[in-house]
């Protein structure tokens, strides 16, 4: 018995002039997958936009304090309340505060300059009248060029006090945020204070238990309420008014939107790479068939 069979064509061999048509860079950033990054990389520039915003929102002051604010006489409960910080507006703004000296409080701060010379403050813890609670305002009261002469200032203090203990004294000065406290230099008296710190002043202060403390110190603008003890004025100059720009937040705001820029680069840069290789890949497969 005869069989027969089908015999089949063979496969057309492929066509070696046949054209191969790569794809575009558009038609690759087109693809679910570079969608997706250019979506994530629209998320990451929009929180860099939105960053960038808000600097810029604070780097412009809408509502500056008028020139000459710092000039104005002003008491010191409706400037700042005692434990809040000094805000930067009002440093340096002229207060008038009321009270009585507390004895055995006048402290003597080394490094201190007026008009260039070196010298010492003689300070002071003022019990403030007229508050529901004790509080006490930290006061510089005068300057004197030599450690032998503010501690006979001190001394002198101590003394007029111990006289009239009871006495008001109204004292005149600008508002100056605590410079912190700091430690005395190599060689010296560990009890040196060289920075004008209420904090510092408080651990030495009597007379504490319950009581309130600004954080920012006066600085007395004439030494006439503590007395002939021979100090001299602190040298005391209205602050320089501030921009209402703030170039810091500025810069930092066109960082941000540079860094929003990137986002799109860096998408933009990784599709461009992806085609890149897929055009060497088909380039590679075109010769080796051929």
């Amino acid at each position: 018995m005869t069989t027969t069979g089908t015999v089949t064509d063979p496969a057309p061999a492929p066509d070696p002039d046949e054209q191969i048509f790569p794809p575009t860079l558009r038609e690759v950033m087109l693809r679910p997958r570079w969608l997706a990054m250019l979506a994530l990389c629209l998320a990451v520039a929009g929180v860099f936009a939105w960053l960038g915003q808000w600097q810029l929102a604070r780097a412009i002051d809408s509502d500056p304090p008028p020139p000459g604010q710092t000039e104005q006489v002003r008491e010191l409960a409706d400037v700042v309340a005692p434990g809040e910080y000094l805000a930067e507006p009002l440093v340096g703004q002229l207060t008038d505060a009321v009270g009585t000296w507390v004895p055995g409080d006048f402290l003597v701060v080394s490094s201190r300059f007026n008009d260039d010379v070196e010298g010492f403050w003689v300070t002071g813890q003022l019990r403030l009248a007229g508050t529901a609670a004790p509080t006490s305002l930290a006061v510089a009261i005068g300057w004197v060029p030599t450690r032998d002469a503010a501690d006979a200032a001190a001394g002198a203090l101590e003394d007029a006090v111990a006289e009239t203990p009871d006495a008001a004294v109204e004292v005149r000065g600008r508002l100056i945020s605590d410079e912190g406290p700091g430690l005395p230099p190599a060689g010296a008296d560990p009890q040196e204070m060289t920075r004008m710190s209420p904090a510092a002043l408080l651990a030495r202060w009597h007379d504490i238990d319950g009581l309130e403390v600004y954080r920012p110190y006066l600085a007395a603008i004439s030494p006439e309420s503590s007395g002939d003890v021979g100090l001299d004025a602190i040298t005391s100059s209205a602050p320089e008014e501030l921009s209402p720009v703030n170039w810091l937040n500025i810069f930092y705001a066109i960082e941000w939107a540079v860094f929003a820029g990137f986002a799109f680069y860096l998408w933009y840069r990784l599709a461009r790479d992806a085609w890149e290789k897929e055009l060497e890949a088909l380039e590679d497969a075109a010769a080796a068939a051929s």
